[in-house]
């Protein structure tokens, strides 16, 4: 049946090395920081230049309502935890991976709170604005962020479930990958999106603990 055909992109990368629970070190030598860009806040309410999280880390994550349920509440719990360390985590909702972010921006914050995950769950990291981070009308952070970290797996997905053209080697796999930017607005290290929460936080940790000056 050739409506159940599925084509899978393999791409010749490097594998993560020790594998994907653990991050991707980004590039050394990276051009440029996250400070040249900038991004509207989910419903328009304003426009923030990455600049203002200067002397901070930063984790970028791209977030989708309907893929699990609980990852928005671990992020609130890593933002939390994180933060008096100097850690901001931004979220970045994006339906190019199963359509699985089909609402509009000023859709998002409710059917969090109400649908998924419910309960009257409410962010407490900042959520831009919907948009693109592969292909033609990518947001260009993620343009940056991308090229300055190795991609993190060879295998890129099956075609019917992602939704951008034209695809490339360090294209994002699908929701919740995560990039750590450093204080100076760097990329630090990316992982893969199946990394649990609790991974990226002690890999964080261990981080800031040996970037820690003596």
């Amino acid at each position: 049946d050739l409506n159940q055909l599925h084509v899978f992109y393999w791409l010749p990368l490097p594998r993560p090395r020790r594998g994907w629970r653990t991050p991707m070190d980004c590039y050394k030598g990276v051009t440029g920081t996250i400070y040249e860009y900038g991004a509207l806040t989910l419903n328009d309410e304003e426009y923030i230049q990455f600049k203002q999280y200067a002397g901070k880390h930063v984790l970028f994550v791209n977030v989708a309502a309907h893929a699990a349920p609980c990852l928005p509440a671990e992020l609130n719990a890593l933002h939390e935890e994180l933060k008096p360390f100097g850690v901001v985590v931004l979220g970045f909702p994006c339906n190019q991976f199963g359509k699985q972010e089909p609402g509009k921006n000023s859709e998002i914050l409710s059917g969090l709170k109400y649908v998924r995950p419910g309960g009257g769950f409410v962010p407490n990291f900042q959520l831009f604005e919907k948009g693109d981070v592969n292909g033609e009308k990518e947001q260009k952070v993620f343009t940056f962020l991308k090229n300055s970290c190795p991609p993190t797996s060879d295998l890129l997905g099956s075609s019917n479930q992602l939704f951008w053209e034209p695809m490339k080697v360090h294209d994002i796999r699908w929701n919740f990958e995560k990039f750590l930017v450093g204080p100076d607005g760097v990329p630090v290290m990316r992982w893969f999106h199946k990394a649990p929460v609790s991974t990226v936080k002690s890999d964080i940790l261990e981080y800031l603990k040996q970037s820690k000056p003596e």
